[in-house]
């Protein structure tokens, strides 16, 4: 995916482009910009957290309800993105939400719903079975999100760069930065293979961002996570079209395991299979050095929450996967400008395992910010001063 180049000089230049970078080159070519993306691996790649065919979407935010306002704006710009390209990449399954009377996660969600009026059903553990397979005990109680579903990543990654690329983007792969300093009124970037100027620098580098933006190491914590893929007894009750997204807050266990319909291998690709994950910080790696080896105790913790709620579900193992979550200590994202260098850099990083769904929206808020040095979007409260 890299179009050769005439000279090393360009408005923008964006590190890493993956999931938001991806995203950004793309408006930023689509306002007539001169870009360049410069990412490390392919375009798309299993080293880092974008990978898995699926990521839930949802608006019924239980992280914060400030996320919402981004949240509508990102139903519409994936969306519009669909007409544009006339590729689907949302896909309506439902979400269905279910914890203990009064969990905290369960009462954050509505909570964000009646600030938003976002339309939730709310069932108790009797009218809970309504949605069957799943077994839930007496105390708990469900709530269920009917536009949410999920969104497509690598499609989605491989799109925004094609379309990028179709508005005059450079994006080359393959190319590692070694460093980037403010160099006069601009900045240089230094890869393995070339010396580039900007006017602009945007850094979306994910599970990379403590080594490459000034003063984030220490507040960036890059966790391991395990996502598995697993062989149903009855596949088409588990189907897409028959079965909904879930999210499930245990009573026994901390963070929140979720899970996705079984997708046709023929229209989404390897690997086959019912996926799930529990969303709770792994150990703390190194991006550079990720034991990729999957455990029996990560495979037993998927097992026992489809023992305990989807009796007889489960069959074997088929497939396991390793992504990172990038961690800020409140868990929020950060996106605004890097302190100290005078609006010339901007940062998105700590997506912390809930941030591709807004994939759609900051991209643009990233080409807001790097060009104009404001955005119409409140993103105030993800502001990198916070810490």
């Amino acid at each position: 995916m890299t179009r050769s180049i005439t000279n090393n000089h360009f408005d923008v230049i964006v590190i890493g482009v993956g999931s938001m970078g991806s995203s950004t080159c793309y408006f930023l070519a689509k306002r007539g910009y001169k870009v360049l993306g410069i990412e490390q691996f392919d375009i798309t790649h299993e080293k880092g957290s974008h990978a898995g065919r699926s990521r839930i979407i949802r608006k019924a935010y239980f992280e914060h309800p400030d996320y919402v306002p981004l949240l509508n704006k990102a139903y519409q710009n994936w969306k519009d993105f669909e007409e544009e390209t006339g590729e689907q990449l949302y896909y309506k399954t439902g979400l269905v939400y279910f914890g203990k009377k009064n969990d905290k996660i369960l009462n954050s969600i509505r909570r964000s719903a009646s600030l938003y009026h976002i339309e939730l059903n709310e069932y108790n553990a009797s009218t809970a079975k309504a949605f069957s397979p799943f077994k839930v005990p007496e105390n708990f109680e469900a709530v269920h999100e009917p536009d949410a579903g999920f969104v497509t990543p690598e499609k989605a990654i491989k799109l925004y760069c094609e379309y990028a690329i179709k508005c005059g983007a450079i994006i080359n792969t393959n190319e590692r930065v070694i460093e980037w300093k403010k160099e006069g009124s601009g900045i240089l970037v230094k890869t393995n293979k070339q010396t580039y100027y900007s006017a602009k620098l945007i850094l979306s580098t994910g599970a990379w961002a403590g080594k490459l933006m000034p003063g984030f190491a220490d507040k960036l914590k890059v966790t391991r996570q395990f996502i598995g893929w697993v062989k149903t007894k009855d596949p088409n009750k588990y189907a897409l079209g028959n079965f909904p997204c879930w999210m499930l807050s245990d009573d026994e266990r901390p963070g929140m395991y979720y899970g996705f319909p079984q997708l046709p291998v023929s229209k989404f690709g390897m690997p086959e299979g019912m996926k799930l994950a529990h969303h709770y910080p792994g150990t703390i790696v190194d991006p550079d050095n990720v034991n990729k080896n999957t455990t029996i105790a990560e495979e037993e913790n998927l097992i026992y929450v489809l023992d305990k709620y989807l009796p007889g579900c489960f069959e074997s193992f088929i497939s396991a996967k390793t992504c990172l979550y990038t961690n800020t200590p409140d868990e929020d994202f950060i996106i605004d400008q890097l302190p100290g260098y005078e609006k010339l850099v901007t940062i998105a990083c700590g997506f912390s395992g809930h941030g591709f769904k807004f994939v759609s929206v900051v991209g643009e808020i990233l080409a807001d910010l790097a060009m104009d040095s404001s955005t119409k979007h409140s993103v105030s409260f993800l502001s990198a001063k916070r810490f």
